[in-house]
C-alpha cells in the first residue's frame, strides 16, 4: 500500500467538531485515502453515486440524519458532488449532530466548493488530494528506484491505476483522460460546445512551458476569447489544468500579464495528445521536465503547508525564468534543465531588480533537493 501524505493530517483532525472535506481530481485516490484514514473505525458509509443516498441527503433535517446513522460516530459520504444541498446537509451534522464526525470527498471543486463554502464558514477543514507524487513514491520503494523511473513518469504519470498497472499504462490513460477530463465537465450546462473543449486541451497540451494567448488560443479553436478563457478556468476548478501567471512589480520591460498553463499530471496531457513516445525520441521532452517538476513541485508546498506565491518571469527582450516562488522576505528562482551538466545562467536585469534572492538550477542530478526537502544546495 502507497501512504499517502495527506493520511496523518486528515486523522489529527477526526472528533474537532468541524466537517473533514477532501478534493481533488476522479482517480486520485480520495476514497482509498479515507478508507486508510478510517481503518478500524465502526463508521457509515454513504455514496453519492447512489440514488437513495442522494434522496435522503437531499433537503433533509437532523430528525432524519439521526436516524439514517444510528449509532454510528463517524459517517463518510463519498462523491458528495452529486448531492444537491449537501452543504446545508453538512452543516445539519456540524451545528446539530455534534458528536459524529462527517467526512465527505469530491471530484468536482466547481461542484462542492460553490456548495459548501457559504453553509460551512468556519466549519469545515479542506484538504486537497493530488495524484500521486514524487514523495509519495520515494517513501514506497526508495529514492534511487524512483529516480531511476522519472523518465517513465514524464511519460505515464502519477495517477494510482497507472502506476500500479505498469503494463497497461496507456490503455489506462486514454480511459482516465476521457472520463476524467470530460465526465464532470459535460455535465456542466456552461459547456455547450464539447468540440471546443477538446481542442482547446490539445492546444494547451501542446503549449505547455510556452507562454499562452487567449486571442491566439482563440484562433486555433474557432471560439472567441471570453469562451476561451471560460473553459480555461473550468478545467482548472476539474484539477485537469493550472495556471502560472506573469511576474511583475514594475520593472521595465516585464511581461506584465502574460500566462503559462500546466496539466496537474503528465500522462493525462500526455493522452490528450496520443503520443506515449520514450523520452528520448520527443521534441516536448524539455517541456515535460519542467511541467513535472512545477507540478510536483506545488504538491510538495501544499502538503507541507509552505504559504508561497509562483510565477514565471519573462522580459520583452525574452528574458526569462521558469519558476520564481515569493516568500515573505525572500524570493526563489529556478531553471528546470533536463541536462544535468546545464550551468547557471540567470538574467541581470532580473537580479539587479529582485534583491535577496536565491538562484537554481534544477536538473534529475538535484531534484530530489527541490521536491522533498524544498532547499537546494
Amino acid at each position: 500500500m502507497i501512504q499517502r501524505t495527506l493520511k496523518d493530517s486528515i486523522q489529527k483532525d477526526l472528533f474537532k467538531g468541524k466537517a473533514i472535506l477532501l478534493f481533488g481530481p476522479r482517480q486520485s485516490g480520495k476514497s482509498t485515502l479515507m478508507q486508510e484514514v478510517l481503518k478500524n473505525q465502526d463508521y457509515l458509509y454513504l455514496n453519492g453515486d447512489d440514488a437513495d443516498v442522494r434522496e435522503i441527503l437531499t433537503n433533509t433535517t437532523a430528525t432524519k440524519l439521526k436516524a439514517v446513522i444510528g449509532n454510528k460516530k463517524i459517517v463518510f459520504i463519498d462523491e458528495a458532488q452529486r448531492i444537491q444541498n449537501i452543504g446545508l446537509t453538512l452543516k445539519l451534522f456540524t451545528d446539530q449532530i455534534k458528536e459524529v464526525q462527517i467526512l465527505a470527498t469530491g471530484s468536482s471543486a466547481f461542484e462542492l466548493s460553490n456548495q459548501v463554502n457559504e453553509p460551512l464558514t468556519g466549519r469545515k477543514y479542506e484538504f486537497m488530494l493530488y495524484p500521486l507524487s514524487f514523495s509519495e513514491m520515494v517513501a514506497y520503494h526508495g529514492l534511487i528506484q524512483e529516480k531511476r523511473l522519472i523518465d517513465h513518469r514524464l511519460i505515464y504519470g502519477y495517477y494510482p491505476e497507472i502506476v500500479t498497472n505498469t503494463s497497461e499504462e496507456s490503455r489506462l490513460l486514454k480511459l482516465l483522460a476521457n472520463s476524467y477530463l470530460y465526465k464532470d465537465l459535460l455535465m456542466l450546462e456552461q459547456i455547450k460546445k464539447p468540440i471546443i473543449l477538446e481542442k482547446l486541451l490539445k492546444a494547451l497540451a501542446l503549449q505547455i512551458g510556452s507562454e499562452i494567448s487567449l486571442q491566439e488560443l482563440a484562433q486555433t479553436v474557432g471560439a472567441d476569447g471570453k469562451t476561451v478563457d471560460k473553459y480555461i478556468d473550468l478545467l482548472e476548478k476539474a484539477f485537469v489544468v493550472f495556471r502560472l501567471p506573469a511576474l511583475n512589480r514594475n520593472v521595465r520591460n516585464e511581461i506584465k500579464k502574460g500566462k503559462k498553463i500546466y496539466f496537474y499530471d503528465c500522462g493525462i496531457r500526455n493522452a490528450v495528445i496520443n503520443n506515449f513516445k520514450s523520452i528520448d525520441s520527443r521534441t516536448d521532452a524539455g517541456a515535460l521536465w519542467e511541467n513535472y517538476v512545477i507540478a510536483e513541485r506545488m504538491k510538495f508546498l501544499h502538503y507541507q503547508n509552505i504559504d508561497a506565491k509562483q510565477y514565471f518571469w519573462r522580459t520583452t527582450q525574452q528574458q526569462e525564468i521558469d519558476l520564481v516562488e515569493e516568500y515573505t522576505e525572500t524570493w526563489l528562482a529556478y531553471e528546470f534543465k533536463r541536462n544535468i551538466q546545464a550551468k547557471k545562467r540567470f538574467p541581470q536585469t532580473f537580479t539587479d531588480n529582485y534583491k535577496n534572492v536565491a538562484l537554481s538550477i534544477v536538473t534529475p542530478a538535484n531534484v530530489e533537493d527541490f521536491l522533498l526537502t524544498g532547499m537546494l544546495h
